[in-house]
Formats: C-alpha cells, sequence, structure tokens
C-alpha cells in the first residue's frame, strides 16, 4: 500500500512542486486574512499544534493572528510526520497529547477507533472545501477535522508520442498509442510479483465495483462492494490485459521499471502520482495530466489522499481550537501559505482557482483527476483488505482464473473483517 502524502516530487522546471511532507519550502507565506467574524475571548488559553518541518512556517501565520485577536498562545511542536499517528493515539489518553494535530485522513479510522479525536463544525468552510476532502475526513456521517489538500494518481501521456489528445477510454488509449506507432501503449505500476490494487483502483471504480461501498453522507460501510457482476467484470478484464491475454499489463513492472519505460519513449502512457513526475520526464519527456480513462463504462476513481488537521478529543480548549481551525485556518491566505509552505493539491476551491495554480497543466490535470476520484478508505479495516486483494489481481495477471480468484478474495476478506 502506498503511503499517501508522504512523497517527493520535483517537477520539471518551471513547474510547481505537488507532494512531498519532506519537500523544503522556502517562499516566506503571506500573513493570513483577518477573520470577517468577531474574534472569541481566549486569553489564558494555550493550544498546542503539532505540525511537520515543511508546514510550520504556514501555521505560525495563522497562529500570529490568532493570538493577536484572541489573546489565546499557540504553541507549536515540531514533529516527524511518520511518528505523528502514533504518537497521537499513545499520548491523547495521557494527557499528554496535543489540541490539534496535522495529519493524514487515513488516519481517521485509528483515531476514531482509539477515541483520541473529536468532530469538527465546518461550518461555512465546508463549501468552499472539494467534497472528496470533506467525505476523506468523515466517519460513520460526523466530520473529525479539517480537510486543506489532496493527493492523486493520474493519466500521464508522452505528448512526443501520441499529441495532446486525451482518450476518454482504455480502448481509445489503446487506439490512439497504436496509430502513433508506439512500442507499449501503456505501463501501470503492477508491483511485480507484489501487487499494486491502489494504482489499478481507477480501472476497477469503472466498473462499478469499490472496494467498500459508501453511504450517503460519503462514509465508508464495511460492506465489501467488489463482489458480485461488476468485481467478476473487473477481473474479467484485468485477465484478457494479463499476461496471457493482450499483456498490456504485466507484473513484471514495478514501481522504478514502469517510470523507465515511460522516461525513455517506450510507453504512451501511464497511471503515476505527482510524486513519479520527476523520473517520468527525466528523459526529457513532454507530459500531459488527465483523467484516468474509464475501462468499464463508469467514471475511473482513483483512491485521493487528503491532508488536514484533526481536534484531540481529551482537549480542554476544543472550542477555542475549533475557533482556529475553521476561521483562521480556513482562510484564502491562510491556505495559499499552507500551499507555498509544502505544495500540494488544494482541496480549497479558491486556492485551486488561483491562476497560478489553475494554470499550471500539471496541477491542473492532478486536480481534475481527483475530482473523480473517491478517498482512500480510513476504515479499520481496510488493513485486512491489501494483501488479500493485491495477492488476487497478481494471480489473475499471471492468468489464474479470474473470477474464481477474485471471488474467494471477496470472501476472504468478509472473513478477515467479521
Amino acid at each position: 500500500m502506498r503511503k499517501m502524502g508522504i512523497g517527493v516530487a520535483a517537477l520539471a522546471a518551471g513547474s510547481l512542486l505537488l507532494a512531498g511532507c519532506a519537500s523544503g519550502g522556502t517562499n516566506t507565506p503571506a500573513a493570513p486574512e483577518e477573520s470577517e467574524a468577531a474574534p472569541i475571548d481566549a486569553s489564558g488559553v494555550t493550544l498546542t499544534v503539532w505540525t511537520d518541518a515543511n508546514r510550520e512556517p504556514a501555521i505560525e501565520a495563522a497562529a500570529a493572528a490568532f493570538e493577536e485577536e484572541t489573546g489565546a498562545t499557540i504553541e507549536l511542536v515540531q514533529k516527524n510526520f511518520e511518528d505523528i499517528r502514533n504518537d497521537f493515539i499513545n499520548q491523547v489518553p495521557t494527557g499528554e497529547g496535543p489540541d490539534i494535530t496535522i495529519g493524514a485522513h487515513d488516519f481517521l479510522g485509528a483515531f476514531v477507533a482509539a477515541g483520541v479525536v473529536d468532530t469538527v463544525d465546518l461550518g461555512a468552510a465546508a463549501d468552499e472545501l472539494e467534497q472528496v476532502a470533506v467525505d476523506a475526513f468523515s466517519y460513520d456521517g460526523q466530520v473529525y477535522g479539517f480537510p486543506y489538500a489532496l493527493e492523486s494518481i493520474a493519466l500521464i501521456q508522452n505528448t512526443d508520442l501520441v499529441g495532446e489528445d486525451v482518450p476518454a477510454t482504455w480502448d481509445d488509449m489503446v487506439a490512439q498509442a497504436d496509430e502513433a506507432g508506439a512500442e507499449r501503449a501503456l505501463v501501470i505500476n503492477t508491483g511485480g510479483q507484489t501487487g499494486d490494487a491502489y494504482t489499478m483502483y481507477g480501472f476497477q471504480t469503472s466498473f462499478g465495483a469499490p472496494v467498500f461501498v459508501q453511504d450517503e453522507s460519503g462514509s465508508y460501510t464495511t460492506e465489501v462492494g467488489m463482489g458480485g457482476e461488476a468485481g467478476a467484470a473487473f477481473a474479467t478484464w484485468l485477465g484478457e490485459k494479463g499476461e496471457k491475454g493482450t499483456g498490456d499489463i504485466s507484473t513484471t513492472i514495478d514501481y522504478d521499471t514502469n517510470n523507465e519505460l515511460f522516461a525513455s519513449g517506450k510507453a504512451a502512457f501511464t497511471i503515476q502520482g505527482p510524486w513519479a513526475i520527476e523520473a517520468l520526464t527525466a528523459q526529457d519527456a513532454n507530459i500531459k495530466v488527465s483523467p484516468i480513462p474509464s475501462a468499464g463504462g463508469e467514471t475511473a476513481a482513483p483512491f485521493v489522499g487528503v491532508q488536514g488537521f484533526y481536534v484531540s478529543s481529551q482537549s480542554e480548549n476544543a472550542l477555542v481550537a475549533q475557533e482556529f481551525l475553521v476561521n483562521y485556518l480556513a482562510t484564502d491566505d491562510a491556505q495559499k501559505a499552507l500551499y507555498e509552505a509544502d505544495p500540494r493539491l488544494p482541496a480549497w476551491k479558491t486556492l485551486a482557482e488561483d491562476p497560478a495554480i489553475a494554470e499550471d497543466p500539471i496541477v491542473a490535470g492532478f486536480l481534475a483527476s481527483a475530482a473523480n476520484g473517491v478517498p482512500q478508505p480510513s476504515i479499520p479495516e481496510m488493513g485486512s483488505v491489501w494483501d488479500l486483494w493485491n495477492a488476487a489481481q497478481v494471480q489473475v495477471i499471471k492468468g489464474a482464473d479470474p473470477v474464481k480468484t477474485w471471488d474467494k478474495m471477496v470472501a476472504d476478506i468478509e472473513a478477515a473483517i467479521g
């Protein structure tokens, strides 16, 4: 399983950095605009906020305005991003944790199960956020944080080989590559013999076979959604495109092989994330980024990772913490400061429409793909899925009976999650 929100992507010259906790933003963030609401009186209150090094300067800017207007004090504690989930779960119950922490949306299931996170009323800020971001921070119909940034994969094409036309379907893509005389139509990472259901997910959802069913609120249920006729149709298609079929999808393609075949001009298309742009363009390939084409007739909906802020369930100042999130971080200037400090696809609609961002074709392409996407499930049951799911896909790609293999995987997952 790919760790969302931790990769680094240095884009081709002139483009924006898109992803990576370790990317070293050097811009000085602008101070956030003043809140239009009357400031609360929080004199004597201290909020402790966990952040990583990259985003600390942007949070400082919002914190300064908050302190001046409310009388509160904000103490920023710099953490390694990789340590935040476990430290938050372990420290909040003891009273040693923060009031607010930054984190990825797939922390949410573990946070709720551990009882360490509080709900957040986004208020008017909800209308300013991409719906997929709000859904990602929702659990059982409740919103448990303030999301601000997205990460997703998309179709990337070598325009030197196949031009600028964007294929709407898998068949269109293959035909476009064949017409151009490309050596390979597509390379897609399968993780070699390990499997990579994450990267393949857009094609799977285009058959109407989600890993888990979402309810009307956008929250994931524990109902496995990739069985039945839709799952069988995807598995059959995957077998047809696998090593005993057309050979378009192969277990010989791991992450590095995928990127090298595309970068060297041997493949016309690939499915990748912003973290791979530097590798894909290392040999000067010109690229275009677009939503993933449909293989099964429905919209291809890749997984979307979301970054945001959580409030501790044990915070003695939960209302003040919420005030900071929804009235000081939820502003155009604060969101721009976060973007400049650690550039990621913005979930804040106004920022996404900023010409400096929206007119960058690579950013726009990933945003368009993310708009079709769904949150990667954060429910604890997801931990029982990945190994079985990846293994089944590898078996089907290598030539195992598609429907029998897929049905057994679904049954094994349902047994594992009880």
